[in-house]
Parts: structure tokens; sequence; C-alpha cells
């Protein structure tokens, strides 16, 4: 068995070696793509993201991926530079210089620009925001179930950080994982604040119990675009789906469990805390939701 994998691990790709980057309306090679020290995101993490995936020439559900993004910056009130279309230019302009076609991973990330002076206060950042697209090549190449491990670290109020927000603030997540590496796991299973089952350090986690799909409610995790897209797929070919709140008795009991998330999509999980889920193989359901999901994607990107 492989020793550690985790929910983004990809085929390595030497075309990776020489992809071109967007930073700040400029595609440029990877060695020449970089930031100022100054930059907000470098120093203090302030700044949002969003990942999109391309499939035969098309970057899937991309509307709602814009969407979220342009919801992320005005939350934290940052001003992207560019509108809806100035946004999706950049990554066509991306893609085709990296003629790329499918297979392939994108992550746009707005910071709030370069400061005057290394504090906090966002009006020291005063030069606009810095806008970057890194685009690889980048086929999942998961061997096997992920295995989770519950850490002491939650997926909080949304007033402290909303869960709900792609922020480059990720180091509670970060700390998660490293908890979870720590108890022998690949990633971490993250409960919410009442001590429910709520999400992964890195996707939104589902479990299946007696043919019924089980998810979080969602108040205290990301607002998943593959994790809607697959609540839509069960509504929609009746199969009983619920946003609920559930402990972790009922997930050791599990018949099946997954992630979801826009780079994998569904990844199956085999273990948690050193419980087998299932067989520990990905389950017949969670193999009918991977195929109802790849129909979308043909649909979407055809």
């Amino acid at each position: 068995m492989t020793d550690h994998v985790t929910t983004h691990q990809a085929e390595e790709d030497a075309r990776n070696e020489d992809i071109l980057i967007y930073v700040n309306g400029r595609v440029v090679p990877k060695a020449q793509a970089t930031v100022s020290v100054y930059d907000s995101g470098f120093m203090l993490g302030d700044g949002v993201w969003e990942g999109l995936r391309l499939y035969n020439g098309r970057w899937a559900f991309l509307d709602e991926h814009i969407d979220r993004l342009f919801e992320a910056a005005k939350a934290i009130d940052l001003d992207i530079g560019l509108d809806r279309d100035g946004v999706i230019s950049a990554l066509l302009e991306t893609q085709n210089a990296n003629g790329m076609t499918t297979d392939a991973h994108a992550r746009l990330m707005v910071t709030r620009g370069v400061k005057v002076r290394p504090f906090q206060h966002p009006a020291l950042s005063q030069s606009g925001p810095t806008f970057v697209i890194i685009m690889e090549h980048s086929k999942p190449s998961i061997p096997r179930p992920i295995r989770l491990a519950t850490v002491p670290h939650l997926r909080g109020l949304p007033m402290t950080q909303d869960p709900k927000l792609n922020s480059h603030s990720k180091l509670n997540c970060i700390l998660a994982c490293i908890a979870a590496e720590k108890a022998g796991a690949d990633e971490a299973l993250m409960l919410d604040v009442h001590g429910f089952v709520n999400t992964t350090n890195a996707c939104n986690f589902f479990v299946v119990k007696k043919g019924e799909v089980w998810t979080s409610t969602g108040d205290y995790c990301m607002n998943g675009i593959t994790r809607q897209k697959v609540i839509d797929l069960c509504r929609a070919n009746d199969i009983p789906v619920f946003e609920r709140n559930y402990s972790l008795v009922d997930t050791y009991s599990a018949d099946e469990a997954f992630l979801t998330g826009t780079f994998g999509a569904q990844t199956p999980v085999g273990e948690i805390d050193g419980r087998q889920i299932g067989d520990g193989q990905m389950g017949p359901m969670t193999k009918r939701i991977r195929a109802l999901y790849k129909d979308l994607i043909e649909r979407e990107c055809a």
C-alpha cells in the first residue's frame, strides 16, 4: 500500500516545467513569475483564489466559479481590477499561451497587492491588486482510497474567518492536515463548532448509509461547487440525499465515504481514525455518482 497520498495528487508531467503564468496582465515563463515580498498575499494571506478544471477545451462550471471569486472578493472588500469578462479573458489568454485543451487545472489568485510598509492595515496596499493565474497540466493520480484522521482543528464560525471564503489564509486547514499526517493519515476530517462532522482540510465530505447520501449542513464548510453538483445529481436521479448534522458515530458505521472537489471530483475514503469504511474500497454508490458526474461534465464541456 502506498504510504501517503493526497487529494490533489497528479501524474508527473514534464510540460509543467515550461508553463507560462499570468501575472498582472503579462504571460511570462515560470521562472519569471514573481511577486513582491511586500505583496499582501505573501505578507498576510490577504487575498482570495479559485480553482478550475479544463475538459475538452472548456472550463467546467465557469460561471459558478467566477461568481464565487467575485463574491469572495466583495466579502473582503477587494477590487479585483477586472470585470467578469476581463477575468475570463485572462484565463483564456493563459490557456491559449500554454496550448492546453484538457486535463488542466487553473488557480486564479487575487491579493490586495503590494504594500508601502510591512504592516496589516489594508490602506497600506496602494498600488492595486495582484492577479496571478497558474495553469498546469494536471491529471489526478490517486492510487488508493484516502485515509482520514479526525483532528482538533475546527472549521469555525462566520464571525472569525468564514469557512465559505476561498481565502489565501489557509493556516487553519494546513495545521489540520499536519495533525492528520502526524496521526498516520492522508488528510484531516474536521468537525464543526458543535462537534458534528463537517469537511476535510481540502475537500467536502460525504457518507453513504443504507442507500442514502449524507453531507454536512453546509453552514461551516466551503460552499463547494462540486459538492452542490453531487447534491443536485442525487436529487435528479432519485438518490436520497440529506444536508444534515451527523456525528463520528454515524460516520464510522457508514457503508461508504467520499470527498468532492474541483480537482479530484469524487475521491473514495477507505479509512477514518483507523476504522475501515465499508470494504475499504470505492463503493457502488460512489461509483454511480462518479458516473453521473462524468456524464454531467461531458454535457457541460461538449
